[in-house]
């Protein structure tokens, strides 16, 4: 099955981050935050503004982005734990 957002929607995978302190310790998994990075796997047309065109998003697929704590909705499609979010819940591209 594929899933293929609307509008301004985009769906992302977390990208999840090392589980050790730089001194070693290994956090267990129960006391970890959620990532706020994650990569961008699909994203639907565009918002239409007000004169009702379609207004492309700003960000695409395989972008490695930054949200918030709060951001999105979790689902789970084909076994795999994703978000949906708007573009507005993202705070930015991560560039290498």
């Amino acid at each position: 099955m594929s899933f293929r957002p609307l509008h301004d929607r985009v769906v992302v995978k977390r990208i999840e981050e090392t589980a050790k302190t730089p001194g070693g310790i290994i956090i267990p998994d129960t006391a970890q935050e959620k990532p706020q990075q994650g990569e961008i796997i699909a994203t639907g047309p565009g918002a239409r503004g007000d004169d009702g065109k379609v207004v492309a998003l700003d960000v695409k697929k395989g972008d490695k982005i930054l949200f918030g704590k709060w951001s999105g909705t979790e689902v789970k499609i084909n076994g795999e734990e994703l978000l949906i979010m708007k573009e507005s819940d993202i705070m930015g591209v991560l560039e290498a």
